[in-house]
């Protein structure tokens, strides 16, 4: 069951304004790159769950983050249907962020009060996704639409939420495009916990990395 109401994931998403993206098949490497993003300053985190038995290693780092993290909120991303969203809540998962719009996924999370984010490329799928309840829309893939995407909709819709994932890049520049064009928050994959620094079991630059990319973050919505 979800340690944070949907209302506090939410919050934290536009507090922090930034979520880091991670899957690896790997436990124990995985609770490292857990903790290296956690004291970087990060306090969301996305496991994309791809691979076989993807589920019990977010099991695992649930529990880890549990007893050793304090205040980190877990979450699972590329959910693809109402089961696997039941399941992943069932192991602890207090978001849901999916590729695609689907309703069997909203009704799943709604239920349970879960905070769900669907990967949405129009404007009519943006506005479903509201309708079903979505609090903060992801903009999927992120590198395709570009910053020009969010200030065009946010131009008819101004309540909208966008978190942009895919094309996010740990730069003043790159950063600063998005959220002067009024995302709430972005989510950052291998361009922030790269191949190298898992390669290398670098945790320390890891650290030092997400701690640099949330001061950015911080700078450019000043």
């Amino acid at each position: 069951m979800a340690q944070f109401s949907r209302i506090e994931v939410a919050q934290a998403m536009k507090d922090t304004g930034m979520i880091p993206l991670f899957f690896h098949s790997d436990i124990e490497l995985s609770k490292k790159v857990l903790k290296a993003c956690y004291d970087g300053g990060a306090r969301l985190m996305e496991f994309t769950a791809r691979g076989d038995f993807a589920h019990e290693v977010f099991g695992e780092l649930t529990k880890y983050a549990i007893k050793e993290l304090p205040g980190m909120i877990m979450g699972v991303g590329s959910v693809t249907d109402g089961a696997a969203a039941s399941l992943y809540m069932a192991l602890g998962a207090n978001f849901i962020v999916t590729p695609v719009l689907r309703e069997d996924i909203a009704i799943a999370c709604n239920r349970k009060k879960v905070l769900w984010s669907p990967g949405c490329g129009t404007l009519t799928e943006i506005a479903r996704a509201e309708e079903l309840g979505c609090e903060i829309v992801k903009l999927f893939p992120g590198d395709i639409y570009g910053p020009q995407f969010v200030k065009g909709i946010k131009g008819p819709q101004p309540w909208t939420s966008v978190m942009p994932t895919g094309g996010v890049s740990p730069t003043e520049e790159n950063l600063k495009g998005w959220f002067d064009a009024g995302v709430t928050c972005v989510g950052m994959g291998s361009q922030l916990i790269s191949k190298e620094i898992i390669a290398n079991k670098d945790y320390a630059k890891l650290e030092a990395d997400v701690k640099k990319a949330m001061a950015l973050v911080k700078a450019v919505r000043k």
